[in-house]
């Protein structure tokens, strides 16, 4: 596992385990005063994987775009009192509309839902984080 290059993800422990997943850590340092992880670390790691899926969606576009969180939604369902890992989806028909809307306009909003988990599969929270991404003139 490396860790993702973005200061603040490296600073918070966010970790690569396959292509399409990353994962943090359960330690002390993202627990919250319930000893499970904190809602804001829990919301970096489903922010991260909803950026990575765009990377790994469109590599064509890295370095020609930039990406900027324009808001999301989260709901926290379970404490997370293990280790977290984050999956991120993004439904074909806004994959077409988001091609299709970036190749025409310059610019586009694309959708990318998260679901985080705990090591044995139950789902800590999820959210819908919606990007604003432009061209590089």
């Amino acid at each position: 596992m490396d860790v993702l290059k973005i200061p603040f993800v490296e600073k918070v422990g966010i970790k690569r385990r396959t292509d399409r997943n990353i994962e943090l850590p359960f330690e002390r340092s993202v627990q919250n005063h319930l000893q499970s992880i904190h809602a804001s670390a829990q919301f970096a790691l489903a922010e991260t994987a909803s950026g990575e899926i765009l990377q790994t969606l469109f590599p064509e576009l890295v370095d020609k775009v930039t990406p900027v969180l324009r808001d999301s939604q989260i709901k926290f369902k379970k404490p997370a009192l293990k280790t977290i890992s984050a999956y991120a989806t993004v439904p074909e028909e806004i994959l077409m509309n988001f091609t299709e809307q970036l190749s025409t306009k310059g610019r586009a909003l694309i959708a990318v839902n998260v679901e985080v988990k705990d090591s044995d599969g139950l789902v800590t929270c999820m959210g819908v984080f919606n990007w604003f991404v432009q061209k590089i003139k």
